[in-house]
């Protein structure tokens, strides 16, 4: 059974970076798409970025286009988010998923397709 851990939230300052990691275990990461979900306190859950099995194709919500990268090292199981230019409307708890079938990263990060699994999620906090 596949296990997801997410890591690197905390506290930051308007402007300010962060990575985000999710490391699998139990199962490969290389066979699943992974995508960073994204829950502000009284807000609907959000698709931040998803990225395939092979890393060859990603998806960026419209709010964090050019500030946010996804990327993956199948070798260490892990996928990250690196999160820069931060605003407070960053601010929540970022899940990262894994779904094994899509049909494609950006209906992957709609929400749609079956999550194989699920990490317990990290808080990111932005602000001064």
């Amino acid at each position: 059974q596949l296990q997801l851990v997410e890591s690197g939230g905390g506290l930051v300052q308007p402007g300010g970076s962060l990575r985000l990691s999710c490391a699998g275990s139990g199962l490969s990461l290389d066979y699943y798409a992974v995508g960073w979900f994204r829950q502000a306190p009284g807000k609907a859950r959000e698709g931040v970025s998803c990225i395939t099995s092979s890393g060859s194709r990603q998806f960026y919500a419209d709010s964090v286009k050019g500030r946010f990268t996804i990327s993956r090292d199948n070798a260490q199981d892990t996928v990250y988010l690196q999160m820069n230019g931060l605003k407070p409307e960053d601010t929540g708890v970022y899940y990262c998923a894994a779904t094994r079938f899509i049909t494609s990263v950006q209906d992957m990060c709609a929400g749609s397709g079956a999550t194989n699994a699920q990490g317990q999620g990290t808080q990111v906090i932005v602000s001064s």
